[in-house]
């Protein structure tokens, strides 16, 4: 039986009686968590049980929890974490430190019923890159980000959670909010290929990863979560054939209805849509525009929560104490 083509959010603490009617007869293939979803970790607890039980599996649940300003669990209940770009610029050992955090977070997320996070991001960091993403990336040259999200993506997988790589296939050069306007990276495909394509590249391997909504003039005037022709190049340039989720399709990078922008994603070969606003009457028509997912999506689905294991053994105490030193 294949699930609903999306990822959906819900407004608040807890669940509603709408929400988990809506969440069984809609069967999302996961869901996503905000700020306003949280509290405590046991309201946390409470609310990852009840998403499941919503749908009666072990449906993937994931967050934002990047460090730095994209962060969803915060103080007091959880660590505050460095911008990713400073801790590139300041560990005496990046990826170390890279992979002690992800270990961290990993251990904090699986806690409280949250398995899958939005990361690592491979975007590459310039001068130009606007402030919105520039310091959530982890280096400034295709290297560097490489071995730094690497770290990332293997903490967390030793953590028990799923990383979701993002955004594809490179959103670096954009010098505009995506939440706000749709950004253009001006540069030739060849050049970005070579350049913000390989982070991507070299990590094509992981499970699951996220569109951008920005345009390569080259490959025409759609943003690459709805752009065929940047999917296909996410699929073979790149080589990754997991799972490709939009990001928010609530962003006002995308044009036309919620229900439009979740058709046209899907149809130019996103697997699955990711709507975050929790909207009730939004979540209604992105569900009935995404419908089901196709057999290869479902597929790429299946096979990436084989990747999600028990966590391993760690010393947290140590661990927090390693991290710290590393970054003085």
């Amino acid at each position: 039986m294949r699930n609903g083509a999306t990822i959906l959010a819900p407004a608040g603490l807890r669940l509603s009686a709408w929400e988990k009617t809506f969440f069984r007869d809609a069967d999302p293939w996961g869901f996503i968590l905000f700020a306003r979803n949280v509290d405590t970790p046991d309201q946390l607890r409470s609310l990852t049980a009840e998403l499941r039980d919503s749908v009666g599996r072990d449906a993937p649940i994931m967050i934002d929890q990047e460090g730095g300003r994209v962060q969803r669990l915060r103080e007091p209940h959880w660590a505050e974490y460095w911008p990713p770009l400073d801790q590139a610029d300041r560990a005496q050992d990046p990826a170390k430190s890279f992979y002690m955090r992800a270990r961290l977070i990993a251990a904090e997320l699986r806690d409280v019923g949250i398995d899958t996070n939005c990361g690592p991001t491979c975007d590459i960091a310039s001068d130009e890159t606007h402030p919105f993403l520039q310091n959530r990336c982890m280096g400034r040259n295709p290297e560097t980000v490489t071995e730094n999200a690497r770290a990332v993506a293997d903490g967390y997988l030793a953590g028990g959670v799923l990383p979701i790589i993002k955004h594809m296939p490179g959103h670096g050069r954009t010098t505009v909010d995506s939440h706000l306007n749709l950004p253009t990276a001006n540069a030739e495909l060849l050049e970005a290929s070579a350049w913000d394509f390989a982070p991507f590249r070299a990590l094509n391997d992981l499970p699951m990863g996220m569109s951008a909504h920005m345009v390569f003039p080259e490959a025409g005037e759609l943003p690459a979560t709805q752009n065929p022709a940047l999917i296909e190049m996410i699929r073979v340039d790149i080589g990754f054939d997991g799972l490709l989720m939009t990001d928010d399709i609530s962003m006002e990078a995308l044009s036309g209805s919620i229900a439009e922008r979740a058709e046209v994603s899907i149809a130019a070969g996103c697997d699955v849509a990711l709507h975050c606003n929790g909207d009730e009457n939004e979540m209604i028509a992105v569900a009935a525009a995404a419908g089901k997912m196709t057999d290869a999506a479902q597929s790429r689905a299946d096979r990436a929560l084989t990747w999600r294991k028990d966590p391993d053994h760690i010393d947290i105490s140590a661990l927090k104490a390693d991290l710290a030193a590393q970054l003085g």
